[in-house]
């Protein structure tokens, strides 16, 4: 693990160097490159030289523990040693999960996707909860959302809606909220006070780029016809809907949110591509580790992830087994003690996995 570390490192004041390069700051392409590439290991670094620093410490401490004459200075100097000692095993802890290789996938947009599941309107109506949640939280982070397509109940619930979020590593923070999300509470038209129990899915994939899948148009049919619901005068007078089937796998995308059918047709293959990535990254996962699946991350949307209890106030998470009481909190798009454990759960299992 050193070995490689002291790689990194050369590898980064090498960087460090050809940044200074007039030939290279005047290269644009190139120098965001290099920036690119020393960014990524910036952490790493800088972690490893804090892990050295503290070493040498260490290691002066135990020197001081072995020649001290006076008793005292000798306990004080253990003292000392084991607050380092255990600081370094933490440093090695973290460098160790530095080092598990970053998913390709980390740095692209996202296409996220909320339907309601079991319990009727009230599903409905925990879906909505849910967008604002992830509405606020991309809001947080700065990034931009753009929706792609959505379809809502008359109670102002959602039934489906699909979602564009671009940034700087939306991916990356987001994966882990693929799955089936469940709530606990008191609906507002329940008069006896009696706890439901209901469920919405969300599925958060990566964005497809042109160079990741390549669709034969012969593959695709392309229906157009007149939106439903809320729009406007021009709804129900134009086809401007459309319903795109791609026959080989059977997936069918429709969009109806835009006035325009180019417009429409334009996000429907977005979504339509991204979920053939999807589909193929599943299948492509699934040949490599048949028997073995990474608990936190799959994707499974099979499986409950995550339970809301209004009751309680109180957010849990399965599969790490984290409960949070700060729920109010955590719906205003704070997610980010949940989304950080979550990461460090999913690199200790590819460590474990490794090994």
């Amino acid at each position: 693990m050193f070995e490689k570390l002291d790689k990194i490192v050369a590898r980064y004041n090498e960087l460090s160097g050809l940044l200074a390069d007039p030939a290279v700051i005047s290269d644009n392409e190139k120098y965001k490159a290099l920036m690119k590439e020393q960014s990524g290991i910036d952490e790493i670094v800088q972690e490893y030289l804090k892990y050295k620093k503290l070493n040498e410490e260490l290691e002066d401490t135990r020197e001081m523990v072995s020649l001290a004459d006076d008793k005292e200075m000798q306990e004080l100097a253990k003292e000392e040693e084991k607050v380092l000692s255990a600081e370094v095993d933490h440093l090695i802890e973290n460098l160790k999960l530095l080092l598990v290789p970053k998913d390709p996938n980390d740095d692209k947009n996202v296409v996220l996707e909320i339907r309601a599941g079991t319990g009727g309107d009230e599903a409905a109506l925990f879906g909505m909860d849910l967008l604002r949640m992830y509405t606020r939280f991309t809001e947080r982070e700065g990034f931009k959302m753009d929706f792609l397509s959505s379809n809502y109940t008359e109670k102002g619930g959602v039934k489906e809606v699909v979602i564009g979020i671009n940034g700087k590593g939306v991916f990356g923070k987001m994966k882990f909220e693929s799955g089936v999300h469940r709530v606990q509470r008191v609906p507002e038209t329940e008069s006896s006070g009696r706890i439901h129990t209901s469920a919405a899915t969300v599925a958060v994939l990566p964005e497809a780029e042109d160079v990741d899948v390549t669709i034969n148009p012969n593959d695709l049919r392309v229906d157009v016809y007149r939106s439903s619901g809320n729009g406007g005068q021009s709804v129900n007078t134009t086809d401007s809907a459309v319903r795109i089937t791609h026959i080989p796998s059977g997936l069918v995308v429709t969009c109806q949110d835009e006035k325009s059918q180019l417009k429409n047709k334009d996000k429907a293959m977005k979504i339509l591509k991204t979920r053939l990535y999807d589909l193929a990254k599943q299948e492509h996962e699934a040949e490599l580790s048949e028997h073995r699946k990474s608990q936190v991350g799959t994707g499974d949307r099979s499986e409950r992830i995550r339970t809301y209890n209004f009751p309680q106030g109180r957010v849990t998470d399965h599969r790490i087994n984290l409960t949070l009481y700060k729920l109010d909190a955590f719906l205003d798009g704070d997610l980010y003690e949940m989304l950080e454990a979550l990461a460090i759960s999913a690199k200790q299992d590819a460590l474990t996995s490794e090994e």
